[in-house]
């Protein structure tokens, strides 16, 4: 048989055909909490332009449950459940450079979402959001106006008359107004009718953020300071409840963490140990393997104490 060195026009054909071939993604998780097992196998088709995934869980018996199928694309992506014989079809489309339309739609209830996004092209940093319910009610949609310091959304909803409990139609406003102000940024937050004031003050070696709830009158304040490049300690407490927490974190290279901290409103302590990126993927780190270890106290009963692990690891086939 003739082999690769005698002849590269062979070799040539065999890297091609091995390029052809998608390459196939194994990612398995377990959390000794639970003791659930979830497992995702995936691979990209059409030279990336899409990806096939099935995932499902299962637990120590063997058992499996909630296996799902799912094409993944740019514009178009539809989950089936192999239990529930139920399909999630979710699409997105534009309609020139500033225009996108995106639609959920469950097989099943025959329920979805509608929602258009337009950009103002001439108004850098201003855009339109229209949202409504599939099938859609008698009411207004959810409208969000974006602009450069923050939002505003208006959305119409069931309010319950207290007199005589009758349900009538009703506008929500809420919105987010963000501002520079002292050499720290002030936000202010309203949301179903309470209103949140919060300032941010941060530098390169220390955070402070107190904030200010209304009707509540409730006022809390978080202090966070880096003592070194590696070592960071946090504290937040609530002036109206006397509740508190603090937290130290320690960072070495960028795939260890340690953490430790105390919350009085559970009256627990807990300490845990990340190998690879807290926020990361499996992929970049160590050996394409995550693992967090997790040891919670409680303070009236130490006896009950609880070591806990996840390991979430991943191969290329």
């Amino acid at each position: 048989m003739e082999s690769a060195i005698e002849n590269p026009n062979l070799k040539i054909s065999m890297e091609k055909r091995k390029r052809n071939i998608p390459g196939v993604r194994v990612t398995s998780e377990f959390d000794s909490d639970s003791n659930i097992l979830f497992h995702k196998i995936s691979c990209k088709l059409l030279d990336s332009l899409a990806k096939l995934k099935f995932s499902f869980h299962n637990n120590t018996q063997g058992q499996i449950s909630e296996p799902q199928v799912s094409f993944v694309s740019k514009h178009l992506s539809l989950h089936y459940d192999l239990e529930q014989h139920n399909a999630l079809l979710n699409t997105l489309f534009n309609v020139g450079p500033s225009l996108h339309f995106t639609s959920t739609h469950d097989l099943n209830s025959q329920q979805g979402d509608l929602s258009l996004l337009t950009n103002l092209s001439h108004l850098p940093g201003y855009s339109l959001h229209l949202s409504t319910s599939l099938p859609s009610p008698l009411r207004l949609p959810k409208t969000t106006f974006t602009f450069p310091i923050g939002e505003v959304s208006l959305e119409e909803e069931d309010q319950v008359v207290k007199d005589n409990d009758d349900i009538n139609n009703g506008l929500s406003l809420n919105g987010i107004v963000k501002a520079q102000f002292l050499n720290g940024l002030c936000t202010a937050q309203y949301q179903d009718q309470h209103f949140k004031l919060t300032y941010s003050y941060k530098d390169d070696q220390m955070s402070f953020i107190p904030s200010f709830s209304f009707p509540s009158n409730a006022l809390s304040f978080a202090f966070k300071r880096r003592l070194t490049p590696s070592d960071k300690f946090s504290y937040w407490y609530n002036c109206d409840s006397n509740y508190w927490s603090a937290v130290y974190k320690r960072t070495y290279g960028k795939d260890f963490k340690f953490k430790a901290g105390y919350d009085s409103e559970v009256r627990l302590g807990w300490a845990s140990l990340w190998v690879g990126d807290e926020g990361g993927k499996a992929k970049t780190a160590p050996m394409k393997m995550k693992v967090q270890f997790m040891l919670q106290v409680p303070q009236d009963d130490i006896k009950s104490s609880a070591l806990m692990f996840r390991v979430k690891k991943r191969w290329d086939i």
